[in-house]
């Protein structure tokens, strides 16, 4: 009896935490199909005659692909420009125990990128870089580089070092041990890493919203795009939501598995 009342408890507490959590999303996805009148009725429309006039304006009114390949470009690149910085940093840091160096680059992070915004503003202004991909890529890099050291630098001190000196017994060099050894090792922590930097990066708004105009206009503004002194128009606010929620979904969905080891190997050390 007692067994049976753990798991009543237990499917009731699952509950409590996944209902509002999925709400906000169920809400945004069935609101896409919805006219303005049945967004906006009160008591809310639980049965309705579902439109696609949301997703055609979206994608006809706005130039939808040219956002999708400048966030692409964008986040793409700062990913692969912070892994080449940020897993010999994060290496560096887990074997030679330089954490003041890790407190650092974790203040960065933890630091509102609202206050990155005007030195930013100024600097790429004077090398008139505004509007280019150069300047969203180092901003968002802001964002990228640190999560990368941050994980990866637990999942390394995970690694025994007995592993990369074996190797360095047999003729290896400490770098030749780091890229044919040690890395491999740290695939599922390098596949966490990218996922959950690039989904921060797809998702980032702010650093668009100044740093770019319409050349480089990334996804996240385009949703902005349905918003006027007048009104908003919520169905395509959230048809262009779901549009730009589902490559994030799709990706963590394919890596769920390796997101969810990297995550628990690199928090176990020793």
């Amino acid at each position: 009896m007692k067994r049976y009342i753990r798991k009543i408890l237990f499917f009731i507490l699952i509950i409590a935490i996944v209902v509002p959590l999925l709400f906000p999303f169920v809400w945004m996805l069935s609101s896409s199909f919805k006219t303005q009148v049945d967004i906006v009725a009160w008591p809310p429309k639980l049965i309705f005659s579902p439109t696609l006039q949301n997703y055609k304006r979206v994608f006809s009114e706005q130039n939808f692909l040219k956002y999708f390949v400048n966030s692409s470009i964008i986040g793409i690149s700062s990913v692969f420009f912070s892994l080449l910085m940020g897993l010999p940093a994060a290496f560096s840091i887990a074997r030679f125990g330089q954490k003041k160096l890790s407190i650092f680059i974790l203040i960065a992070r933890l630091m509102p990128g609202i206050s990155f915004l005007m030195p930013w503003y100024i600097i790429f202004s004077r090398l008139r870089l505004m509007d280019s991909y150069v300047a969203l890529i180092l901003s968002h890099m802001l964002i990228t580089l640190p999560i990368i050291v941050w994980i990866m630098e637990s999942y390394f001190e995970t690694i025994p070092l007995e592993i990369e000196e074996s190797a360095m017994v047999d003729g290896a060099t400490r770098q030749r041990a780091f890229l044919a050894i040690v890395l491999p090792i740290a695939a599922p922590g390098i596949v966490t890493s990218i996922t959950l930097s690039f989904i921060f990066s797809w998702n980032n708004f702010m650093f668009a919203q100044v740093l770019s105009m319409e050349r480089t206009k990334t996804l996240p503004l385009a949703i902005y795009n349905f918003v006027s002194y007048a009104e908003v128009d919520w169905g395509a606010v959230m048809a262009a939501a779901v549009a730009i929620m589902a490559p994030a979904i799709i990706l963590t969905m394919i890596f769920q598995k390796y997101v969810v080891q990297g995550l628990t190997m690199g928090a176990v050390k020793g």
